[in-house]
C-alpha cells in the first residue's frame, strides 16, 4: 500500500508552488514600460527663441503621442555650451533628450577652446527634425531679388566694400563658405544678436545680412528688405519664390544649420529608438509640418543611425571651414 506523504512534505510542496505562482505573477526585478514619469528636453537657449519655440511645439506633440508630460527646460549661455554640457550630464536613462543644432554638435567644438562638453563622445543621435535655412537679404535699391549673380559682380568689381551683417557662429561659418566659393571678396561684419544687424541693415548703416528666414520674414514681407537667396541646395519650403544661391550659380553651393534630438551617451537603444519613432509619427501630421515650416524650420526626418552619420560629416564639414577661416567665438 502506498503511504501517504506526511503533513511537512505536503506544506513544502505546496509553499513552492505557491513561491512559484508569485514569481510569474511578479518578477522581482521588471522594468517599468518607459515612459513612466515626465520627460525633460533641454534646450540650450534662451525662452522664445527658435530652438525654443521649436522644442515646445514638438513637446506638446509628443506628450499626447507618449501619454507622457514632455516638458521644455531652458538652459542658455556660451553660445549653447552651457545646456549642451548639462545635457551630457544627465543620466542616460531616457529621461533628458537634448534639443542640439549644428552649434551645439557639430561647430562649437572648434569655436570655443573649452565647451564643457564632448559632442562626438558624449552624445547619441535620436532623430532629426529638420533644416533651418539662412537667406542673404539685401536693403540696397541696386540689388534685386534673387539678386546673387549681381552681387558676385558688385563684390568683384569692389573688393572688400560690401559689409554684410553676420549675427551668429553660424551666418560667419556661411559667409567665410560662400565668399570662397563664389570668390565674392565681400567684408563680414559681427553681431552679437539678429535684432542689431536688422537694425543697421534697415536704416542702410549696412547693405546686407545673412540670417534665418524666421528673423527676415516680416521685413521681406513689408518690402524694407529683398532676399537675394537662400543657403539650401534648391529653393526652400519655407520661402517659396526665393532661389537658392547654387541655383544663381554658385555652383553646389548648400550650407544649412539644423535642429535634432540627442540624448545622452548610453541612452537604451530601445527608448531612443522609441522616441525617434514619436517624433517622425508627429512629424508626418500636416498640422504639424505647417507649424514648423512657420517657425522657419523645413522638416527633414533621420533616424538614430542616419543621424549619427549626417552629424559625424557635419562635424568635419564645419570644423574644416572653421579652421580655414580662422573663426573663434567671441
Amino acid at each position: 500500500m502506498t503511504s501517504r506523504p506526511s503533513l511537512r512534505v505536503r506544506r513544502s510542496l505546496l509553499a513552492t508552488v505557491a513561491a512559484v505562482g508569485l514569481g510569474t505573477l511578479c518578477p522581482v526585478h521588471a522594468t517599468p514600460a518607459w515612459p513612466d514619469k515626465p520627460i525633460r528636453i533641454l534646450v540650450p537657449y534662451g525662452a522664445g527663441q527658435g530652438a525654443d519655440i521649436l522644442a515646445r511645439v514638438m513637446a506638446q506633440e509628443l506628450g499626447k503621442s507618449l501619454g507622457q508630460t514632455v516638458y521644455v527646460e531652458n538652459k542658455a549661455g556660451a553660445g549653447g555650451n552651457i545646456g549642451t554640457a548639462l545635457a551630457a550630464k544627465a543620466p542616460a536613462d531616457g529621461y533628458t533628450f537634448l534639443l542640439g543644432t549644428n552649434a551645439t554638435n557639430a561647430a562649437n567644438g572648434y569655436l570655443y577652446a573649452h565647451p564643457g562638453f564632448d559632442a562626438a563622445a558624449d552624445f547619441d543621435a535620436v532623430a532629426m527634425l529638420g533644416l533651418l535655412p539662412m537667406v542673404v537679404c539685401s536693403s540696397a535699391p541696386d540689388l534685386p531679388a534673387n539678386g546673387i549673380a549681381q552681387l558676385v559682380e558688385k563684390a568683384r568689381a569692389r573688393p572688400d566694400s560690401l559689409n554684410v551683417g553676420l549675427p551668429s557662429t553660424s551666418s560667419a561659418v556661411i559667409f567665410a563658405h560662400f565668399v570662397k566659393t563664389a570668390q565674392a571678396p565681400l567684408f563680414g561684419v559681427k553681431y552679437k544678436a539678429s535684432a542689431q544687424s536688422m537694425t543697421d541693415v534697415l536704416g542702410g548703416q549696412i547693405p546686407l545680412v545673412i540670417d534665418t528666414v524666421i528673423a527676415a520674414r516680416p521685413h521681406l514681407a513689408s518690402g524694407r528688405l529683398k532676399a537675394l537667396g537662400v543657403t539650401t541646395l534648391k529653393e526652400s519650403e519655407v520661402l517659396p519664390g526665393v532661389k537658392s544661391l547654387a541655383e544663381q550659380g554658385v555652383q553646389g553651393f548648400e550650407f544649412v544649420p539644423w535642429d535634432a534630438f540627442f540624448a545622452p551617451r548610453g541612452t537604451p537603444a530601445p527608448v531612443a529608438q522609441k522616441f525617434a519613432e514619436h517624433v517622425q509619427r508627429a512629424m508626418e501630421q500636416p498640422e504639424l509640418r505647417r507649424k514648423l515650416l512657420d517657425t522657419g524650420l523645413e522638416p527633414r526626418y533621420m533616424g538614430p543611425a542616419e543621424l549619427q552619420a549626417f552629424v559625424a560629416a557635419e562635424r568635419q564639414r564645419w570644423g574644416d571651414i572653421i579652421k580655414a577661416a580662422g573663426i573663434r567665438a567671441d
